[in-house]
C-alpha cells in the first residue's frame, strides 16, 4: 500500500517524501481533493516498470509487422488511402 499525501503537504515535506521512498522503500502517491496525482517511485522501482512494459510494446510492434502490404484496387484517392482490395462494378459491367 502506498502513503498518500495531499499535494500541499508534500510540497512542504518534498525531502523527507524522497528520503522515505530512497531509503524506505515507500511508494507515494500525492493527491489533489482526495485523487491520485502522481506517484514518487524509486529509481529501481521505475525500472522495474519500464521492464513490464517493454515486452507488450515488443508484442505489439511484432504484430504490426507481420502484416503484410496488400495492393490496392483501381479506383479513387479512397481506395489507395485505405488499401480496398474490391471496386465498384456496376450492374450493366462496365
Amino acid at each position: 500500500m502506498a502513503y498518500e499525501i495531499p499535494v500541499t503537504q508534500a510540497r512542504a515535506e518534498l525531502a523527507d517524501l524522497i528520503n522515505r521512498v530512497v531509503y524506505g522503500g515507500e511508494r507515494v502517491v500525492v493527491t489533489r481533493h482526495g485523487k491520485p496525482l502522481v506517484a514518487l517511485v524509486s529509481a529501481a522501482d521505475l525500472e522495474r516498470l519500464e521492464e513490464l512494459q517493454d515486452p507488450a510494446e515488443d508484442k505489439v510492434a511484432s504484430s504490426v509487422s507481420s502484416v503484410h502490404d496488400r495492393t490496392s484496387a483501381p479506383g479513387g484517392p479512397e481506395t489507395r488511402r485505405f488499401g480496398l482490395a474490391a471496386e465498384h462494378r456496376r450492374a450493366d459491367g462496365a
